[in-house]
């Protein structure tokens, strides 16, 4: 009789440290998954403001460099195609990433080939509202830079912590799946060549 109440005591104190220890792995899941989404929220916000500062922008060089439609329309339909994409922290995927960054990509080239017909007009880098607003969309690239970081470095955390055994196994019952990352744009590592 002695025996079976030991064996009893004995299972019910495994059972209540298993049920602990998959609850606590369920709420470090959880903080770690908001973790994550929070830092999305952070990335969309800094590109937001980008895409808040573009119309500016474009009115500002219309203006001056009326021979640039070509141009400005192209900053305005890459413009309306990355503000179309959009990633909830529900489809943080490999795929929903590569669509995202491809249209952020896409607005950056367009941003750049409008930055290099400006050199044409030097009364519009003269003026003090364009200079302004080349000034807010330098610093924002770097906000965006940093916040993509951010947000590879949390994701980083989460995908190690759910791969580690035992909390694999936990993370599969619960439903939680690796988050993907920024990449680098294909051909960003070599320097641009430069020829006068």
């Amino acid at each position: 009789m002695k025996k079976s109440v030991i064996i009893l005591i004995v299972v019910a104190l495994i059972a209540i440290w298993g049920i602990s220890k998959s609850v606590g792995f369920k709420n470090n899941m959880v903080t770690m998954d908001e973790n994550v989404n929070s830092q999305w929220a952070q990335v969309e916000n800094v590109y937001q403001r980008r895409s808040d500062l573009i119309p500016n922008l474009v009115n500002t060089v219309k203006g001056y460099a009326t021979h640039e439609k070509e141009t400005l329309t192209g900053v305005i339909e890459a413009r309306a195609k990355a503000t179309s994409v959009n990633i909830t922290p529900g489809n943080l995927n490999a795929a929903g990433m590569k669509q995202f960054q491809a249209a952020q990509d896409g607005l950056s080239s367009a941003l750049s080939r409008l930055m290099v017909s400006v050199e044409r007009y030097p009364e519009l880098k003269a003026n003090q509202n364009f200079m302004n607003l080349q000034a807010q969309l330098e610093g924002t690239e770097n906000r965006i830079a940093v916040e993509r970081k951010k947000f590879n470095e949390t994701s980083r955390q989460y995908n190690i912590y759910i791969q580690k055994f035992p909390n694999s196994f936990f993370a599969g019952l619960y439903g939680y799946q690796k988050k993907a990352y920024f990449e680098s744009t294909k051909g960003s590592e070599k320097a641009p060549e430069v020829k006068f």
